[in-house]
């Protein structure tokens, strides 16, 4: 009886209203789970969308295929994402303004296995579709095991790529040491395939998985090709140099600043990278100044900073005594091999009086403030 008692423009607005559609759902960004079909089976794998990436409205992206390390082989599409460039996007999204494509290789295939490659661009390709990958902006990384991948699709695809980057990789596979014999052969080979495509390379100097002399080998045979390639070394690393590699801030804004096509450039850079930097010797009294306990801005944490011998070092809140090295007279590192990978830094802070009132500790990742505790000593 009310629904015949309402005037046709009532229940004209009436129903109107309650036809709206619902509010649209939030876009996923981030890591996605993926998955693509081919030749009748199924590969779970990742994608990357950055925060600010939109379906609809027509934007292109750089975009990035990544292969991973043997560790990371296997089926459920996901360890990938815990290593290499996955791992410095999560510490700095706002250095990877691009689309990653993260396939994932079975445990018991390489990358080097034609069908895996096949895997990787189909991957590429689909993604690229969806998410308005640029192709003239389209990007090829790989370390380690995927380091071999790399260099294949390098030498298979070398006008896909406006760049390719490759941390702790060959041509000599090590599941394959044969190809050793065709040394005098195959570096030539890639570097005529690839030409002036922009390539760089990181190594650690110790690396005793995939020797350092591989990406020695390819410098000099692009260098001889009169190609355009990088190479840097990690002084005292070993295999992984790609958490110190693609935490190079450089690295993105040398993708960004790369299209294809480009006119050709002829390069050769080979830099070696000193673990740490140099180190400097303190007076007993320049260390003493330091000395002293610290807390976190809440109170609760306590370190403790104390001089032994000519020597810094500093006492976790759960105990723990690390040695600091001087880099200057404020700003001290750990000495280790993890610290070259990730470098942790500690300076001091001081007033106008030049009196400490506390440090700053930061990483590849973050950074935290400690204030002094009790009197501030003056330098």
């Amino acid at each position: 009886m009310l629904a015949s008692a309402l005037s046709p423009g009532v229940a004209h607005a009436a129903a109107a209203k309650s036809h709206h559609p619902p509010p649209a759902l939030p876009q996923d960004t981030g890591f996605l789970n993926r998955r693509i079909e081919l030749h009748g089976i199924t590969y779970h794998f990742q994608v990357y969308l950055p925060e600010d990436w939109r379906r609809d409205d027509g934007k292109q992206w750089p975009i990035i295929l990544f292969l991973h390390g043997r560790g990371e082989r296997g089926s459920e599409g996901m360890w990938q994402t815990q290593i290499g460039i996955a791992e410095a996007v999560r510490n700095h999204p706002d250095r990877w303004p691009f689309v990653i494509v993260m396939p994932q290789c079975p445990q018991t295939a390489h990358w080097t296995d034609p069908a895996m490659l096949e895997l990787a661009m189909a991957a590429l390709d689909q993604e690229s579709a969806e998410f308005h990958g640029d192709a003239a902006r389209t990007y090829l990384t790989g370390l380690s095991m995927g380091g071999y991948g790399a260099w294949e699709l390098a030498r298979l695809h070398p006008h896909r790529w406006a760049a390719i980057v490759i941390a702790a990789g060959g041509v000599f596979w090590s599941y394959e040491p044969e190809r050793w014999q065709e040394s005098s052969i195959l570096p030539a080979d890639y570097a005529r395939a690839v030409g002036h495509t922009p390539v760089w390379l990181f190594h650690g100097s110790l690396d005793p998985v995939v020797v350092p002399r591989q990406s020695e080998i390819m410098f000099d045979a692009f260098k001889a090709a009169q190609g355009n390639i990088r190479l840097w070394i990690y002084q005292g690393l070993k295999h992984d140099c790609w958490t110190r590699a693609y935490d190079e801030p450089e690295l993105p804004r040398w993708l960004l600043a790369l299209r294809v096509p480009e006119a050709a450039e002829v390069m050769a850079e080979r830099i070696v990278v000193p673990l740490h930097a140099p180190t400097i010797k303190l007076s007993a009294a320049q260390l003493d100044a330091l000395a002293g306990e610290y807390r976190e801005p809440n109170g609760r944490a306590v370190t403790t900073i104390f001089r032994q011998g000519d020597q810094l070092s500093i006492k976790s809140p759960g105990g723990e005594v690390t040695g600091l090295d001087a880099e200057s007279a404020d700003t001290f590192f750990r000495p280790s091999e993890t610290a070259g990978a990730l470098a942790t830094h500690l300076t001091f802070e001081h007033d106008a009086q030049g009196r400490v009132t506390g440090y700053v500790l930061r990483d590849s990742r973050h950074e935290e403030r400690w204030m002094r505790q009790g009197p501030a000593a003056t330098r």
